[in-house]
């Protein structure tokens, strides 16, 4: 008679799950390797451009650009921006450059934006002739006051950031173009530097981004930012220490090999007919700021044009960060949608293809691996060391120097971004923002970074609905 043998199926069961467990950590051994050697690479190549970054920044204040400096329209899109929008234009016409436009486009804004713009500049409805080099939303009405003559006003239906941005470049008078969000504020010479940038290859420079940092808790006087200070708030302190390592850590080190993958929509500077070239701005895309780069790398290599995506750290954005966990989390779900949404439809036609070079061989795997897979392998290894000591395969000591190790790996990487800062730039001159600096990197690894995963992961399941949403975004005051 056949019995059931419980124990043996329970032994052979656990035996098949301690392999994979074992398996698993192998693999997640490899790739924290091949993540940590990578991030120190380009920290590496950061830290290599110091000096020459040094240069660039002495040779601005020696040297002024604005008598040579290439025109530029600068695009500012506005949702619901009545809080914010007067700042930022004032801000925006009040920059040391030589020759530019502001071009506001109102996208279908329900709030007071419109009218807060007409009133402020007291602009009149115009009939200018608009290119058609990319298709757009309705567009309502064009505004302009000659008393203002490089500032512009359009009004159109609602049809999301990249539309804007589009309808932007259909009016745009120079060849060259450059982004800025609404809510954020550009120093008056951030433009000559980041044309500075472009000026150094023109020919071959498609895109340069500034850097961008956080305003919250600094005094603003007329869209000027006077007063630097380290943010109060908790969550904008910990992003402050976020963008610190993102933009200083590596950014410049990306840019350095030309692999750059994102330009932040808060403030860069592109090529017109590069970006017309390749359709624009993608509507319904929440990560319009990466597409329009990848499609730049894309087109560039596939064509065989000489180029290069640059960073420059000295032109500075300043930008208000969320408060609110709500917004904060709405902010980078959308973010995690969006790097999903590019790696699948831009990125895996790209990666490992010797044909992209520097961009496909080694920026798009890191992305893969490291942004849009991350999620994955954190929540792995969260249930493979509870699995490790269920079936008595690990020990507390063995995943607390593992921990102490990612703890000291990451934090030392935000040290040496702060290296950076401290030694090329210096905005910070208070030894308590120093101070506070490094405790806010530590504490990042307190809970902020696995929330992130959370926000990462979760954004991955509204990509997998089909929300393309915005999501929720709250503007304040810059001085409140």
């Amino acid at each position: 008679m056949w019995t059931f043998d419980y124990e043996a199926v329970t032994d052979t069961l656990l035996g098949a799950l301690r392999e994979f467990l074992l398996f698993y950590s192998y693999t997640a051994i490899y790739y924290v390797i091949f993540v940590t050697l990578l991030l120190y690479l380009i920290f590496g190549f950061s830290i290599r451009h110091i000096a020459s970054i040094k240069r660039g920044i002495r040779y601005n204040r020696i040297h002024k650009l604005s008598g040579h400096a290439p025109p530029v329209s600068i695009l500012v899109p506005a949702y619901n921006e009545e809080v914010t929008i007067i700042e930022n234009v004032r801000s925006l016409l009040a920059l040391h450059y030589a020759e530019y436009e502001v071009i506001v486009v109102n996208d279908g804004s329900q709030d007071h934006t419109l009218q807060r713009m007409i009133d402020e500049f007291r602009l009149e409805l115009t009939h200018p002739v608009l290119s058609s080099s990319i298709q757009t939303g309705k567009i309502r009405g064009v505004y302009h006051n000659p008393e203002y003559p490089n500032l512009y006003l359009i009004d159109k239906e609602n049809g999301g950031k990249a539309d804007s941005l589009n309808a932007g470049i259909n009016l745009s008078h120079y060849d060259l173009i450059s982004t800025i969000d609404a809510d954020s504020l550009l120093e008056k010479d951030a433009l000559t530097r980041i044309a500075r940038v472009y000026m150094e290859n023109p020919e071959e420079t498609v895109a340069v981004g500034g850097n961008v940092r956080i305003v919250n808790s600094c005094t603003v006087e007329d869209g000027i930012v006077k007063d630097v200070k380290f943010p109060r708030k908790l969550l904008p302190a910990l992003q402050h220490v976020e963008y610190l390592k993102a933009f200083l850590g590596g950014r410049i080190g990306w840019s350095s090999v030309n692999g750059l993958i994102i330009i932040s929509g808060a403030f860069g500077v592109f090529q017109k007919d590069k970006v017309i070239a390749v359709g624009g701005y993608r509507g319904g895309y929440p990560g319009e700021d990466m597409n329009i780069v990848i499609k730049l790398h894309r087109y560039c290599l596939e064509n065989d044009i000489p180029y290069r995506v640059a960073f420059c750290p000295d032109a500075v954005c300043w930008t208000q960060a969320p408060e609110s966990y709500r917004i904060l989390s709405s902010q980078r779900k959308r973010w995690g949608r969006g790097n999903l949404k590019n790696m699948i439809e831009e990125g895996i036609h790209m990666v490992m293809r010797p044909k992209y070079k520097i961009f496909g061989l080694l920026t798009l795997p890191y992305n893969i691996v490291f942004e849009t897979l991350n999620p994955y392998f954190r929540l792995g290894g969260m249930l493979a060391i509870l699995g490790y000591w269920m079936l008595n395969m690990t020990d507390w000591t063995t995943v607390l120097v593992f921990a102490l190790v990612n703890l000291f790996s990451c934090f030392t990487l935000s040290l040496g971004a702060l290296y950076i800062e401290e030694t090329a730039f210096g905005r910070y001159p208070k030894l308590s923002d120093l101070n506070k600096t490094i405790l806010y990197s530590f504490l990042m690894f307190a809970g902020y970074r696995q929330i992130g995963v959370w926000w990462r992961l979760s954004g991955h399941v509204q990509f997998l609905r089909n929300n393309n949403s915005w999501g929720t975004m709250v503007r304040t005051n810059f001085n409140k």
